[in-house]
């Protein structure tokens, strides 16, 4: 049986964690709830490996291997990217009545 790394426990808890932080400042999420805690969790586990890569600064808060300030800021990349699509992206028409002109 394959091992789970702690990466992507920690990864999936911290993009959790950035998720609730999201709806708690916008107040609903509404049905983009399960994107935006997708994007969290992925950005989680970029920003983690992306840092790693990086290294300097973005080593001095760790779990481990783990680095929680770029995991951070993927997160909140994710969260952002969700939000921004889903305000430019297009809108249902409202209905009204039968035959009215819009």
């Amino acid at each position: 049986m394959p091992e789970i790394g702690p990466s992507l426990v920690l990864s999936v808890l911290l993009g959790i964690f950035w998720t609730a932080a999201a709806v708690l400042v916008r107040g609903a999420a509404g049905a983009r709830l399960p994107f935006v805690l997708l994007l969290a969790v992925t950005g989680t586990w970029a920003g983690d490996a992306v840092g790693g890569r990086i290294g300097g600064a973005f080593d001095l808060l760790r779990v481990g291997d783990f680095r929680l300030i770029p995991a951070s800021l993927g997160a909140i990349g994710g969260i952002v990217l969700v939000v921004v699509l889903s305000v430019l992206g297009p809108t249902r028409p409202e209905p009204g009545p039968p035959g009215a002109d819009r």
